[in-house]
């Protein structure tokens, strides 16, 4: 499985920006999604996570009422609608799904970096101030 993270650029403080995670080779063995980022120094964190029927949802404290998670008709392409960008949302942001378990439901989503199986390259989202 491939991903192609896309859409990351530079924004001005209460900015939108609009992420995009292409899945290709074998999509009909994943599962859920999410998104994560890396801000210089820091560890990875969760950002959003979705469940591959795309009914729920899960996000940071830090994003809620901001960004927005959805999944497209075709399942294979995740996006990260992020508004009222702040400067503490700068950093590098990856796509990650979780490949498909007998164990897993098509309502779940995953919050850890360790649940998921697959990565893309990041796409650098930098906001000023």
């Amino acid at each position: 499985v491939q991903l192609q993270a896309s859409g990351g650029g530079l924004a001005q403080a209460g900015g939108s920006l609009r992420l995009s995670c292409a899945a290709s080779g074998g999509t009909d063995t994943v599962y859920a999604t999410g998104w994560f980022r890396q801000a210089p120094g820091k560890e990875r964190e969760i950002v959003a996570a979705i469940s591959w029927r795309g009914d729920r949802r899960r996000y940071a404290d830090s994003v809620k009422g901001r960004f927005t998670i959805s999944r497209g008709n075709a399942k294979n392409t995740v996006y990260l609608q992020m508004s009222s960008l702040k400067p503490e949302d700068t950093g590098d942001y990856y796509c990650a799904v979780r490949a498909r378990s007998t164990y897993d439901s098509v309502h779940d989503y995953y919050t850890g970096a360790s649940d998921y199986d697959y990565w893309g390259q990041g796409t650098l989202v930098t906001v000023s101030s």
